[in-house]
C-alpha cells in the first residue's frame, strides 16, 4: 500500500512538511484551526459519554436488582443488552454516517441517546428499564463512529496524532469515570433515588451536546450518488455478534446451558454467510457494508488483533477488580469505583508522550506499549503473590497498566488510520470501535467467568487466588499482543516496501 497523502513522511516531493494545514476543505466549508478543535471536544464529549454508560451500571447492578426486584437474569440483561446493541450497530452507523451525512447521523444518535437515558432513570420495571438500555445502546452506536471518522477526516499530520492521543482518554476514561461516577452517586443516594441519577445526568448533557453539535459539525454535503444500504448485510451481521456476545455474556451466569453451545456454533455459519453476502455485493457494483480493503490489508488485521487483545484484558480487569473489592474483601462501590483512578491518569499521560516520541522511534511504540502493559499485570500479580490484597501501592501499580494500555491502544489506532485513505474512515471507524466492543465482552466472560469458577464463595483468600490467575493470563495475552502488534509492523513494511511509520 502506497503512503497516505495526509501521512508523515508520504511521498510527494523532495521534502514534505508534516505542519498541519490551517484549514480543512470538508463539505464546501473551510474548517479553520480553532474551529477544528471544538469540534473535536464536542466529538470526544460524545465518546466519553457514551464510553461511562457502557462501564456505570457494573457498579450499580446490585441496587437495581434490590430496587426493582429483578431476577439475577434481568439485570445481567441491564448490563449486557447495552453492550450488545452497542456492538451490532457500530458498523452500521459508521456506514449510515457515510452514506447520509456524519453530521446529521451523529445529532439523531445523541437525540437517541438522551431520550433513552431519560427513559432508563424513569423505569418503573426490569424490563422496561432492559427495553430502554438496548435503545440506549443503539443511540451510541449511531453517535461513536462518527467521532473517530471526524478525526480521520478533519486532522491530519500531527495534529491527528494529537487529536487521537485526546480520543484514547476519552475511550479509557469514560469507562473508568463510569464505575467512579456509578459508586459516588450510588453511595450518596440523592434524595433516595438510589441507582437513578446514574442515567439521569444523561439528559443535560446530551441536551447540551446535541446544542455544540449543531454549531460546531459542519453541514453535510449532500452526496452525488446515494447508495443503498446493505441491509442483508446489516443483518447478517447483526445476526453473526449476537450469537456470539448474548452466550459470551449470560453464559457464565446460566452455567453454560446448551443453547449457549448451540449459539456459538451457529455463529461460524452465519457470519461466512455475511462474509459470502459482502463478496458478491462488491462483485456485483454495490457498495458493501465492510469496504473488504479494510479487513484484507495484512497490517490492519494484526494491528486490529493487538488492539482487541489488549482491550479484551482492560474491560476484564474493570470487571474482575471491581467484584474482588466489593465481594472478596468488602468494600462499598465508591471504594471500588476509584481503585482504577491511577490507571487512567497514566493513560491519559500516554497520549502526549506519544506525539513527542521522536518520529523514528513512533513504529516501536505499539508493541513497547504492550509489554509495559503487560509488565503492570506482572506487577499486581506480584504484588498479591507476596500476600498483599490492597492498598496505596495496589493503585500504584495499576498505573503501570494504565500507561502501557495508553501506548498501545493510541499508537495501534494511529497506525491503522494513517494505513487506509480517509475514504475508508468510516469503515475502519465502525471495525475497530466494533472489534475493541467485541473483544471486550470476550474478556469479561471468559476472565470474569474464570475468575468467579476459582473465587467460589467470595472469601478473600481464594478471591485474591484467582485475580492472580486473571493477571496470570492477562500478561500472556498482552505479550502475545506485543507478537501480533510487530508483525503488523512488518506487514506494512512489506506492503509498502519501506516501514512508513505516523
Amino acid at each position: 500500500m502506497h503512503p497516505h497523502p495526509s501521512e508523515p513522511g508520504s511521498a510527494s516531493g523532495p521534502e514534505r512538511s508534516t505542519a498541519p494545514p490551517p484549514a480543512i476543505e470538508e463539505g464546501g466549508a473551510t474548517i479553520e484551526v480553532g474551529h477544528r478543535w471544538r469540534l473535536l471536544a464536542v466529538l470526544l464529549a460524545a465518546q466519553f459519554m457514551a464510553n461511562v454508560d457502557t462501564a456505570i451500571a457494573n457498579i450499580a447492578a446490585p441496587a437495581i436488582q434490590h430496587d426493582l426486584g429483578a431476577s439475577g437474569g434481568e439485570t445481567g440483561l441491564v448490563i449486557s443488552g447495552y453492550v450488545a446493541a452497542y456492538a451490532v450497530l457500530l458498523v452500521a452507523g459508521a456506514r449510515l454516517g457515510a452514506s447520509h451525512g456524519h453530521r446529521r447521523v451523529f445529532l439523531a444518535g445523541m437525540a437517541v441517546f438522551t431520550a433513552a437515558s431519560l427513559a432508563c432513570a424513569l423505569a418503573p420495571a426490569p424490563a422496561v428499564l432492559i427495553a430502554a438500555r438496548i435503545l440506549q445502546g443503539a443511540g451510541a452506536a449511531l453517535m461513536v463512529p462518527q467521532v473517530l471518522s471526524g478525526i480521520q477526516l478533519h486532522f491530519s499530520g500531527q495534529e491527528r496524532l494529537r487529536a487521537l492521543g485526546y480520543y484514547a482518554i476519552a475511550l479509557s476514561g469514560g469507562a473508568v469515570a463510569g464505575q467512579a461516577l456509578g459508586g459516588v452517586l450510588i453511595a450518596a443516594n440523592l434524595f433516595g433515588t438510589s441507582w437513578r441519577p446514574i442515567f439521569l445526568i444523561n439528559v443535560p448533557v446530551g441536551l447540551l451536546l446535541m446544542w455544540a453539535g449543531r454549531r460546531t459539525m459542519p453541514a453535510d454535503r449532500e452526496p452525488e450518488d446515494v447508495q443503498q444500504v446493505d441491509v442483508r448485510g446489516m443483518l447478517l451481521l447483526s445476526a453473526a455478534v449476537l450469537l456470539v456476545i448474548v452466550p459470551l455474556l449470560l453464559g457464565t451466569d446460566a452455567g453454560w446451558p446448551a443453547w449457549t453451545w448451540v449459539s456459538l456454533a451457529l455463529s461460524v455459519p452465519v457470519t461466512g454467510a455475511f462474509v459470502r453476502s459482502q463478496r458478491r455485493r462488491a462483485a456485483g457494483g454495490g457498495r458493501p457494508l465492510i469496504a473488504q480493503e479494510v479487513v484484507r490489508t495484512p497490517a490492519i488485521r494484526w494491528l486490529l488483533a493487538a488492539h482487541g487483545i489488549t482491550t479484551l484484558t482492560y474491560f476484564a480487569l474493570l470487571f474482575v477488580l471491581a467484584v474482588y473489592l466489593q465481594e472478596g474483601l468488602g468494600q462499598g462501590p465508591a471504594y471500588a469505583g476509584l481503585a482504577m483512578v491511577s490507571w487512567v491518569a497514566a493513560f491519559g499521560v500516554a497520549g502526549p508522550l506519544l506525539a513527542r516520541a521522536p518520529e523514528r522511534h513512533r513504529a516501536a511504540m505499539p508493541p513497547l506499549g504492550c509489554l509495559i502493559l503487560a509488565s503492570g499485570y506482572a506487577a499486581v500479580w506480584l504484588y498479591l503473590a507476596t500476600g498483599h490484597r490492597t492498598g496505596p501501592l495496589l493503585f500504584v501499580l495499576l498505573g503501570i497498566g494504565g500507561l502501557g494500555l495508553g501506548l498501545s491502544s493510541n499508537s495501534l489506532i494511529g497506525q491503522m488510520t494513517f494505513t487506509l485513505p480517509d475514504r475508508y474512515a468510516a469503515d475502519l471507524s465502525g471495525v475497530i470501535s466494533t472489534n475493541a466492543q467485541l473483544c471486550g465482552a470476550l474478556g469479561v466472560a471468559a476472565l470474569g467467568g474464570g475468575y468467579l469458577f476459582l473465587a467460589g464463595d467470595g472469601a478473600a483468600e481464594p478471591s485474591a487466588l484467582a485475580l492472580q490467575a486473571v493477571l496470570g493470563a492477562s500478561v500472556a495475552l498482552s505479550v502475545f499482543a506485543a507478537v501480533a502488534a510487530t508483525l503488523a509492523r512488518r506487514a506494512r513494511a512489506t506492503d509498502d516496501g519501506a516501514s512508513v511509520v505516523p
